[in-house]
């Protein structure tokens, strides 16, 4: 019998890792779900921390708040999760408006409103989203922008577990997040609204997951469908009545377009497999065998339901009689470009409404309105009101210089004109084709995100009122005093002549580059003015690319898109799991002698 303590379990040596002392965690709008606490890097000593760096507006920062769910839950006692809200849009600095989307999301976990971007800018942020990774020792570690990093989070943090549990610097037990107490409404922050045949309103219930009947009075609650979690829906948005009579529904979350039957009561998928799309996917086919990812807004026309796809930036189709589903116009890169349906960019379309010759989109990111129509032998994209994704704010008149910020919805109005949910002003503006001017109809609304019309009222859906408001549509336009904004980042300065574009990207642990089907990564880069660039615009397989920046021309921003593709290194196992990594950088940009010759964007890792 042998009595000696058995040998403890040998602890793999860590790799060797670039550690940064991580700069405090500051923001003027103070902190969220910590029960009133002002929370510091000295409270989180001896956890493993991720900060993630997103800002409300956007839909890739959404899919990451839903990526690290699961990570959460099950290293609940030794990472702590921090959100820094990072405002893209002035309406995003609003502090209320945080806590709004804090609930509306279901963020469970510590969120710091940092409305000025102080940690931000701190912490050399280029792009939502953006993942931090600090050791329980106080260092940054690890780098991620974009979506589908959450495979390589988790083996980074099971690795600083187990090195730490060894040094003694871990800390277990529960983390600073602190639920706010829930709210009784009718209604949590509901989407989208559409008339059933029947004169009730059907609602979009978002974030209690769930769709609503309300009688005709708007008020009066008829039945509920789905539960109150992940059951039928998952933050359902966008409705549509075919002409049986049955609802078809975005069901965002879980990137599948869902069939309601208002007779019977029963709901079915209809599209999509519940799983996320991501480039290489098919982009076509049976509609249960094809992934979605996130549909935002659906709408019938010429036959078919038609799909703001809010996720990957297009508009999709499904075909009710073939039951299947395709892309009907946009190329995934987020920017505003009109032309052939093909050729187009959108910037998350996020509301649409269809007219016997066109359909409507509200394009959220751009601050735009645009819409699709039949040019030739087919469809072609026109942007009727905004710029592009860094301009917008609350100016009425000539369409060429009005300005809208984040619209969610958009209505065909009787006249031929429509209305436009524009989110962010709090307000609802009507487009008219035929005089090609903006004016606005109501303001004090709160987030209205949809409206549809009763007789000859319009009733709003006034998303972070929790409520229907129903509007007489006026004769005469609301005066506003216009308010125009730009997105404000500080400039990179970059020198004139040559810049070096270095998309830095390590593979997590245990992984490599999927070289199987050829090259597994992908770079897109532009700009804004398309004259900046000389040389280095356009698709390549190599994360780096040497540009030539216009020497008269100052300043611009250089949009970058980079994916890359890891898989499980294991020579063993035929079927390796594989992860897709992709980010959007819009980085502006200014030419100045004392400027850097390299641009370094982190996709996932750390510069050395």
């Amino acid at each position: 019998m042998n009595d000696a303590a058995p040998a403890p379990t040998p602890v793999p040596a860590p790799r060797r890792r670039v550690r940064v002392r991580a700069p405090e965690l500051v923001g003027k709008g103070g902190w969220l779900n910590t029960g009133g606490k002002e929370l510091t890097l000295a409270d989180l000593r001896g956890k493993c921390v991720v900060v993630d760096f997103w800002t409300f507006c956007c839909i890739n920062c959404l899919h990451v708040l839903d990526e690290l769910r699961e990570l959460e839950e099950k290293h609940r006692d030794t990472l702590v999760i921090v959100g820094v809200h990072s405002p893209k849009f002035v309406h995003e600095a609003e502090h209320q408006a945080v806590v709004d989307a804090v609930e509306r999301y279901e963020v469970h976990h510590p969120v710091l409103d940092d409305p000025e971007l102080t940690t931000w800018k701190q912490y050399a942020v280029r792009a939502w989203p953006t993942l931090v990774v600090i050791d329980p020792e106080g260092y940054v570690v690890a780098q991620h922008a974009g979506e589908g990093h959450a495979n390589a989070i988790r083996t980074l943090v099971e690795e600083l577990e187990a090195e730490h549990a060894a040094k003694g610097t871990l800390r277990r037990g529960d983390g600073p997040y602190v639920p706010p107490e829930p709210a009784a409404t009718d209604l949590r922050f509901p989407g989208k609204a559409i008339v059933l045949p029947s004169g009730n309103l059907l609602v979009s219930d978002t974030t209690r997951h769930q769709l609503v009947e309300l009688a005709e009075d708007g008020e009066t609650v008829v039945r509920r469908i789905g539960t109150d979690g992940d059951g039928e829906f998952r933050e359902p948005q966008g409705l549509a009545l075919l002409p049986s009579g049955q609802v078809v529904v975005a069901d965002t979350v879980h990137h599948a377009l869902k069939l309601f039957d208002p007779a019977t009561g029963t709901v079915e998928r209809i599209a999509g497999t519940g799983r996320q799309w991501w480039q290489g996917s098919p982009t076509s086919g049976p509609a249960l065998d094809v992934d979605l990812s996130s549909p935002w807004d659906v709408a019938w026309w010429r036959g078919k339901v038609w799909i703001a796809m809010a996720g990957v930036h297009q508009i999709w189709t499904y075909d009710p009689e073939t039951r299947t589903v395709e892309v009907a116009a946009g190329t995934t890169n987020e920017g505003l470009v009109d032309g052939p349906a093909a050729e187009a960019w959108f910037a998350q379309p996020s509301g649409l409404a269809a007219t016997a010759d066109r359909l409507w989109i509200a394009d959220s990111e751009s601050s735009a309105l645009r819409f699709i129509d039949t040019e030739g032998d087919g469809y072609t994209v026109h942007t009727a009101v905004g710029t592009g994704l860094f301009d917008f704010g609350h100016r009425d008149g000539a369409a060429g210089q009005a300005l809208f910020q984040h619209p969610l919805g958009v209505t065909a109005l009787p006249d031929g004109s429509v209305a436009v949910c524009d989110t962010y002003n709090h307000a609802l503006r009507r487009y008219d084709p035929a005089s090609d001017e903006v004016t606005t109809l109501a303001t004090d609304l709160r987030e209205p995100s949809d409206a549809v019309v009763v007789g000859e009222d319009v009733v709003v859906v006034e998303s972070a009122r929790h409520r229907l408001t129903r509007l007489r549509l006026p004769e005469e336009a609301v005066r506003v005093e216009a308010v125009a904004h730009r997105t404000r980042r500080e400039a990179t300065e970059v020198a004139p002549g040559r810049l070096r574009l270095d998309v830095v990207f390590q593979a997590p642990k245990g992984q490599k580059l999927d070289e199987r089907y050829g090259p597994s990564t992908r770079l897109l880069v532009s700009s804004t003015p398309p004259g900046l660039l000389l040389a280095g615009d356009g698709t390549g397989t190599d994360l780096f690319r040497d540009l030539e920046l216009n020497p008269e021309l100052t300043e611009g921003v250089l949009h970058v898109s980079a994916m890359a593709a890891s898989c499980d290194d294991d020579p063993a196992n035929e079927y390796p799991a594989c992860h897709v990594h992709q980010q959007d950088w819009g980085v502006p940009v200014k030419v100045t002698d004392a400027g850097t010759a390299r641009l370094p964007l982190i996709l996932a890792g750390m510069d050395g």
